[in-house]
Parts: C-alpha cells; sequence; structure tokens
C-alpha cells in the first residue's frame, strides 16, 4: 500500500512540471496552449536522441531539456503565438490543436512511431529502504526536483518584481505599459518558462512515461485535467491536484485494473460539478 502511495505520490509529481507551464500561460497569461504536450514531446526526444545517439548524461539532457524547450517557446512565441493573445479561445485551441498534430506528425516522419526508451544513469536505478519501505530511486529523484521546482515557483510568482509585473500585465496590459513595464518582453519570458517546464516534464517522465509521436495527444487530457481540478489561478492547485490524480491513477490501475483511468476522469466529473472553478480556484463573479 505504501509502495502504492509512493509511486502515484511520484507520478502526481511528474503530471505536475507537465500541467503547471500549461497552468502559468493558462492561468496568469489567459492563453489556452493546447500544443503544450508538444514541447513536452520535445524536451523527451531531445532526451532521446542525446542518450542513445551521442552517449550524453542524462544529467545533462535535464537542464539541456528545458532550455531547448524554452528557446522553442520564444521561437513561436514570437513568430505564431503573439499574433493570437488578442482573439478568441476558441481561435487559440484551434491554432495549438493545429500545432500538435503538426509535430505528431514531424516526429513520427523523423523518428518513427515506435516508443523510444532511455537508460538511467546507474546512480539512479535500483530501490532503497526509506522509512520501511522499498521506493524507487529515480521516482525519489523526481520528487525532490519536483518539490523544489513547485517551491522556487511559488516564491517567484508571489514574491519578485516579476511576479507581480506579470499579474499586472495580464490584469490590464494597457496601464501596465502606462507604467512603463514592458509587456510584450514579460509574455514572452513566461511563455517560454511555461514551455521550458514542459521539456523539463518530458525529460522526467521520458522513463516512466515512455515517449513516442502520440504523447501530446496522450496526456493532453490529463494536463486539462490536473488545471480543471486544482483551479487555473494558483499553482498550489495544481501541485496537490497533481498528487490526488496521480495517487489515485496509479492505486485504481493496480486495485481495479479493469477501470484503469477512469477514476481519474470521475474525480474530474465530481470536483467541477461541486467546485466548478476547481478545488482551490477563486469563483468569479457575474
Amino acid at each position: 500500500m505504501l509502495t502504492i502511495l509512493f509511486d502515484g505520490f511520484a507520478y502526481g509529481m511528474i503530471l505536475f512540471v507537465l500541467a503547471c507551464g500549461l497552468s502559468v500561460t493558462l492561468g496568469l497569461m489567459n492563453f489556452i496552449n493546447l500544443a503544450h504536450g508538444a514541447f513536452a514531446m520535445a524536451g523527451g526526444y531531445l532526451t532521446v536522441v542525446l542518450m542513445n545517439r551521442f552517449g550524453v548524461s542524462f544529467f545533462l539532457c535535464i537542464p539541456a531539456g528545458f532550455l531547448v524547450s524554452a528557446a522553442l517557446g520564444i521561437l513561436l512565441e514570437r513568430t505564431l503565438y503573439v499574433r493570437l493573445y488578442a482573439r478568441s479561445h476558441l481561435d487559440q485551441v484551434l491554432f495549438s490543436i493545429g500545432l500538435v498534430f503538426m509535430a505528431v506528425s514531424g516526429i513520427d516522419y523523423f523518428m518513427g512511431a515506435q516508443q523510444q526508451l532511455i537508460t538511467l544513469p546507474p546512480s539512479l536505478q535500483g530501490r532503497v529502504n526509506l522509512f520501511g519501505i522499498q521506493v524507487g530511486v529515480y521516482r525519489l529523484f523526481v520528487i525532490a526536483i519536483c518539490l523544489v521546482l513547485a517551491l522556487a515557483l511559488q516564491l517567484v510568482l508571489t514574491r519578485t518584481r516579476f511576479g507581480s509585473q506579470l499579474r499586472a500585465a495580464v490584469d490590464d496590459a494597457r496601464v501596465a505599459r502606462g507604467l512603463g513595464i514592458n509587456v510584450s518582453l514579460i509574455f514572452t519570458f513566461t511563455f517560454a518558462f511555461g514551455s521550458g517546464l514542459a521539456g523539463l516534464g518530458g525529460v522526467l517522465g521520458a522513463e516512466i512515461l515512455g515517449m513516442d509521436p502520440t504523447f501530446p495527444l496522450k496526456f493532453m487530457i490529463y494536463f486539462l485535467v490536473v488545471i480543471s481540478v486544482g483551479g487555473t489561478t494558483t499553482l498550489t492547485g495544481p501541485l496537490l491536484a497533481s498528487i490526488l490524480l496521480g495517487i489515485a491513477d496509479v492505486a485504481g490501475k493496480y486495485y481495479v485494473p479493469t477501470v484503469g483511468s477512469f477514476i481519474i476522469y470521475t474525480i474530474m466529473v465530481v470536483v467541477l460539478i461541486l467546485r466548478p472553478q476547481g478545488l482551490f480556484g477563486r469563483a468569479t463573479t457575474r
């Protein structure tokens, strides 16, 4: 039981890293980027190529996945996404869905349809005894990174000048510009950071989730479930929602495999019925 809880917690942490970038762009920038999973796939496939073809250390792939995905985010934000900020949410959804299918087809063409595997370094393999239970070293490593990342994100968004400028730019871009805030630069940096987080999630999840061209489509619904259950106004909501859904998903697949992933959709439906704004979201008034 404790092992299942631990594995579910680790799985939830990966879901958080994969989804928190979407929470940043959706909750803070009010932009629906359903191509978020494509940036995660970019980080995952970069790891596969660097490790399997060039022998690069997994530890170097972690910052590389973040930086390359962030650079890709800057390129696409400046050339494509910036044109969609003022458009309707429907336009944003259709545009980003189109990017997802382009990414899926591109990876399928260059890398093939088969699932890509990586071999973790020996220091991250095996299990250790932690408080009487056998836990995987790599899952422990993932949990540590994700908890540090969650804390750092919360501090940046709530305790720094950049976080204040970002909230001001989202609330009223015209007034923010009048106060001397470079809204365009703030949005570009934020979008790049969200993309980098997705790439980081792809790197960390490559060994556990596996990488194939359908990755953005398979996990798109998971990103949206996390954001829907946790709410988009804080990072605490997606964090706790990821843990809840991760444990529920792993426990459900272990104890009632015939039901499988249906459990997390049931949780989502119940939460949205009781709290349409999410567990930790703020209700809007009309």
